[in-house]
């Protein structure tokens, strides 16, 4: 209450005071005393669940994902924030929940955001042709559309495994690419479709979208980022990595990926590596390297914002509850094509993810040595951060199954459902 307390509320207070001391309570506030045990029994089932919580997100770690933050923000009370490791990466990094984190491709849902904040203005439209703002720089760019390239429809593939950038990508190679130059070497869909046809994420598409906002506004997508997302939203700790540099001053977690054998046996049958293609950095126990210092900045507008649980719900909260777009670009975000790869549909920039406890709606993201999970609810009132120090990593049997179970429960406890096989009241 403000200074401005009327005498009545303050002696109402008083009394319930006195009556607190008194176990009259339950009286005075006019419970009975079934609700009051109800209320206890509410309380003490959230406690029971957050514990479950945490040891779900510990057992993760051991299993491969080696550091896991998890927050979850119900929108009313205190959010309730993890962090776990396993036991040698304690050595490298004691992880904090409120460390900074390379959040991969959520950065795509701000790049979104920012192009449909154009688009509200009349700068740029969702039909124009990517012919029109990028002459000559996107393969078949004139039947390409901005919605297109938002929504994953475009018909571009992926520069990510290419030949040329495999070696950027696991930081054998430090080389400064610009997004025309990975446009340049980005393939066909295989096999191949035409644009508007069907889904298949790709990078390219969003290094694109990065150097159309450029075009439309005069600014640079760092400056963009900064003056219409992170300064208006309080999002003191996110920025657009330029480098591999992290903030003097502030925690960062450590990322951790297999080495060159055991990334060779996940990888595989599904993609050839080349004899010697590992990630670079300091070898850690267990056959895995130190990722922390692979610079991500070819990401871009695609994937390289650093941020925290925290401030990136702060972001997707306000995105999702009608505070950064307009009502009929919201509608525009929401409106999905069929992604089953990704759990349910693809909007612009926003990925709509079916769970065992309800649909919620954010994002995805991956780099070397971090992988992130990132939702709210449809009304952006509760949101969940699932944040894990290595990305191929999760993708072994073990570590995916208990990485997947951490998900599920933390996305389960931020809509107020059961954990998964716990009954209610457990």
């Amino acid at each position: 209450m403000s200074a401005h307390t009327s005498s009545r509320h303050r002696i109402l207070r008083a009394a319930l005071a006195v009556a607190l001391a008194t176990g009259m309570s339950a009286v005075l506030m006019g419970c009975s005393d079934s609700e009051a045990s109800a209320a206890k029994t509410s309380d003490a089932s959230a406690v029971s669940s957050d514990e479950r919580l945490a040891d779900i997100a510990q057992k993760a770690a051991d299993e491969g994902s080696l550091g896991v933050i998890v927050r979850v923000d119900r929108g009313k009370g205190a959010p309730v924030e993890i962090a776990r490791q396993a036991g040698w990466t304690k050595d490298d990094h004691r992880i904090a929940a409120d460390d900074q984190f390379r959040v991969g491709s959520n950065t795509k849902t701000v790049t979104a955001t920012l192009v449909l904040q154009q688009v509200a203005e009349g700068r740029i439209g969702l039909a124009d042709p990517v012919e029109k703002w990028l002459p000559g720089l996107v393969k078949g760019g004139a039947d390409i559309t901005v919605r297109m390239l938002l929504n994953h429809t475009s018909g571009l593939g992926d520069f990510l495994l290419t030949p040329q950038f495999l070696p950027s990508l696991t930081g054998q190679e430090q080389r400064t690419w610009r997004p025309e130059d990975l446009l340049a070497i980005t393939p066909e869909q295989d096999p191949p479709a035409e644009p508007g046809e069907k889904y298949s994420y790709s990078n390219a598409n969003y290094a694109a979208l990065g150097l159309i906002l450029e075009k439309a506004t005069g600014s640079s997508m760092a400056e963009l980022i900064e003056q219409k997302i992170t300064k208006p939203l309080g999002m003191k700790d996110s920025f657009l990595a330029t480098n591999a540099d992290w903030p003097a001053g502030k925690q960062h977690v450590t990322g951790y990926e297999p080495d060159a054998e055991r990334l060779r046996d996940i990888l595989s049958p599904t993609v050839e590596l080349p004899e010697g293609v590992g990630f670079e950095g300091p070898e850690r126990p267990d056959s895995n390297i130190d990722t922390t210092a692979i610079d991500p900045s070819w990401s871009w507008a695609a994937g390289a914002m650093v941020s925290t649980a925290q401030d990136w719900q702060r972001f997707l909260t306000a995105l999702m509850s009608g505070e950064l777009l307009p009502k009929a670009q919201m509608k525009q975000m929401r409106t999905t094509v069929a992604a089953p790869e990704e759990g349910g549909g693809y909007g612009l920039g926003l990925m709509k993810v079916n769970t065992p406890c309800g649909t919620v709606w954010g994002h995805t993201g991956g780099l070397p040595g971090y992988s992130s999970e990132i939702y709210t609810d449809a009304s952006g009132h509760r949101s969940v951060a699932v944040l894990t120090s290595t990305n191929f990593g999760i993708k072994e049997k073990a570590a995916a199954t208990a990485n997947k179970a951490l998900v599920e429960a933390a996305t389960c406890r931020m809509l107020g459902k059961p954990l998964p096989s716990e009954t209610p009241g457990e």
